[in-house]
């Protein structure tokens, strides 16, 4: 994790586009439980995001002409009917991206924080909001912030919530994941605290009604206090299939982690984590992130850093949360994300080089 000075979302263009289709509500697109109607993707990708929601995502269109993010799912619904079987190869992805980035869209308040920069945003759409958690820095000290808003034209002025006013408290507290788990009704907040803490809450809306931390381990796993050297245990990502609940963690030193409990056992139970994936140090840093898309695919981001000392994201896919990954884009000279595979459009000030969360 690296302190920057403001969030940016990144819009994809070329090979990848993110524009939908207008007839159809996002939900619908590609289907999901307890959704009847229509859908339109007949050319492009359903892209997994939940049981209840998947989205459409063509291969072939032309990018969006606006700087706001793609859309969002709303939050499931209370049906619990399984996802379809993770059976088969997973569904091919294209193999070269190339995106297109906004200006800042959320930087630190001008107030009594006095914050460095704010980064790691986790945003899901919800209610007519857009809902943004995301981590402050401010001189090795490092905390939560929530905002919400309609649009995204209203991001920058949208007044911060700081979270250590909530059961989460104070104290070191990063790198948050927005999750709702349906079967509980509740939405979870996954952060880093030293361990691997979440704190729940049931009204996403209501950001005093966030719970005191929890851990999902009583200690550091000792596969990790074994391979980490002189990194740190970071960067937790909680994704659930039909039967099991999956937790993927980075120790900042080569190592990519993964455990499980079952979906009743949910948030307790979770066993030894496993090396899920290892290389360099600088080649597979942190930052993990596994989305599910289509019916049997999986796409895993991790944040590298580059030769140039740049971070940038590597990407794989596999037909199942456990593995074994298969490298999509994952070197510099053809990258998930890089600054070489970013373009800043006209009036857009190249901002950054480094593509990180």
């Amino acid at each position: 994790m690296r302190s920057v000075p403001a969030i940016v979302f990144l819009v994809v263009s070329a090979t990848l586009s993110v524009t939908l289709a207008q007839s159809v509500p996002l939900y619908g697109q590609c289907g999901g439980s307890t959704y009847t109607g229509s859908t339109t993707c007949s050319q492009g990708v359903c892209t997994f995001v939940n049981d209840w929601y998947s989205q459409c995502v063509p291969g072939t269109v032309n990018p969006p002409s606006s700087t706001n993010p793609p859309s969002s799912t709303n939050p499931p619904s209370t049906a619990t009917s399984n996802p379809p079987s993770n059976t088969g190869a997973a569904p091919s992805l294209p193999t070269s991206f190339r995106w297109s980035s906004s200006g800042p869209l959320i930087s630190p308040k001008n107030d009594s924080r006095s914050l460095a920069g704010v980064k790691d945003p986790s945003v899901v759409y919800h209610n007519g909001r857009w809902h943004v958690f995301a981590t402050t820095a401010k001189s090795n000290n490092w905390g939560l912030f929530y905002t919400n808003f309609t649009n995204w034209s209203q991001a920058a002025s949208a007044p911060f919530f700081y979270l250590d006013q909530s059961g989460i408290g104070t104290g070191y507290r990063a790198a948050p994941q927005i999750l709702y788990f349906a079967p509980q009704k509740l939405w979870y907040l996954i952060y880093q605290n030293n361990n691997a803490a979440y704190s729940t809450n049931p009204d996403i809306s209501n950001p005093r009604g966030w719970t005191a931390p929890k851990t999902f381990y009583s200690r550091t796993p000792r596969i990790i206090e074994q391979n980490i050297g002189s990194g740190y245990w970071v960067d937790m990502w909680a994704i659930c299939d039909a039967s099991l609940c999956h937790l993927f963690s980075s120790d900042d030193n080569g190592h990519l982690y993964r455990s499980q409990t079952t979906l009743a056992n949910f948030p307790n139970g979770f066993n030894e984590p496993v090396i899920a994936l290892q290389d360099s140090k600088n080649m597979l840093f942190e930052a993990s992130n596994v989305y599910r898309y289509a019916d049997n695919g999986y796409l895993l981001l991790v944040e590298a850093i580059g030769s140039d000392g740049k971070r940038w994201f590597r990407s794989w896919t596999s037909s199942s949360i456990s593995g074994t990954w298969k490298a999509l884009a994952a070197e510099e000279s053809n990258a998930f994300m890089r600054s070489n595979n970013v373009a800043f459009p006209s009036g857009t000030t190249q901002w950054t080089r480094d593509m990180g969360s």
